[in-house]
């Protein structure tokens, strides 16, 4: 056997031996060691941007590494979705998602991702409950008496949204139903034109995420809450659990995600870190002043509450048939 031949079968079976090991060699390195990418699948400006300008820059400042904010919007959010899916599962690209991520896959027929098994829960960063409304003039001073109201008056009545085939419009079709309401669904571009028409009274009911509505709580009546806990600062206003509806209980979320497979150390730490973040003052004085609630939590919970969360949006959405266009 010449020289050569020695010297590769050699090396040959050096790597072999190393096989075994190769996760440990791949790992070795510390976490982070490059600069961190945060994905926001949406415009700069808006609350999901705020929010992760805001741990980005707090994260760079703890581990000395650059932390980068790319907006990559577009297909309601699922262009950015997708590109973090695909990413190497190395801990270097996070992606900044809202409840969305979870309630697409029931709303429309094919996704390039699998929103449960193609990232990896890191941790929330906030939370915020919905609320139904009308316009302060109303006579409804209370769920029930709306109910009645609209009872009374068969396809006179309307719920404005931010969206089709989003929260606000889920959870008011969940209503129809549960309270055998004909509510006609009145879809808006987004929450700020939502939140005119209904102080001005063009709209007589609206589903509002509480971040939207509470600049303007002089001039609307909530009737009641989504989530499990009355909003701070609104103490008379009920849960809907609590006047006898069923399935509002899921908030809306703006969560970190890692793609699957991202090594369980990274994932952790990333996790910690951001969660000792949360808890500063001044980050958490910024998230409530954009009347959100601060979050946290381990990726164990986060994949508790993901999984639950989605199991109850596509119930609702399967019953309300509700579909969304590619």
């Amino acid at each position: 056997m010449g020289i050569s031949r020695i010297r590769r079968a050699c090396a040959i079976g050096a790597l072999a031996a190393l096989a075994p090991f190769g996760g440990v060699f791949a790992q070795s390195t510390p976490y982070p060691s490059q600069a961190i990418k945060f994905v926001v699948p949406y415009p700069a400006g808006g609350a999901t941007d705020t929010l992760a300008r805001t741990v980005a820059q707090k994260l760079q400042e703890a581990w000395g590494q650059p932390v980068v904010v790319e907006n990559r919007a577009g297909a309601a959010g699922t262009i950015g979705n997708s590109l973090v899916a695909k990413a190497n599962p190395d801990g270097y690209t996070v992606l900044v998602a809202i409840t969305a991520l979870i309630q697409q896959q029931s709303l429309m027929d094919k996704l390039p991702y699998d929103p449960l098994k193609d990232f990896a829960p890191v941790t929330l960063i906030a939370r915020s409950p919905s609320m139904f409304a009308v316009p302060l003039d109303s006579p409804a001073k209370s769920l029930k008496e709306f109910i009645a109201m609209a009872k009374a008056s068969p396809g006179k009545y309307s719920y404005g949204t931010y969206g089709a085939g989003t929260s606000s419009h889920i959870q008011g079709s969940l209503l129809n139903m549960q309270a055998s309401l004909d509510l006609v669904h009145v879809p808006f571009n987004g929450a700020a034109p939502l939140v005119t028409n209904l102080v001005g009274g063009q709209l007589p009911s609206a589903f509002i995420d509480s971040a939207s509505a509470r600049p303007h709580l002089k001039s609307i009546r909530p009737l009641a809450v989504t989530g499990t806990q009355r909003i701070p600062g609104m103490p008379d206003v009920p849960t809907f659990a609590e006047l006898g509806y069923h399935s509002f209980d899921p908030y809306g979320w703006f969560g970190l995600f890692l793609p699957a497979g991202a090594p369980a150390p990274v994932v952790q730490k990333l996790s910690d870190e951001v969660n000792r973040i949360l808890r500063l003052p001044d980050v958490t004085a910024k998230i409530e002043a954009l009347g959100l609630q601060v979050a946290g939590g381990k990726p164990e919970e986060v994949q508790k509450i993901v999984r639950s969360d989605a199991g109850v949006y596509a119930k609702i959405i399967k019953d309300a048939n509700i579909r969304l266009s590619q």
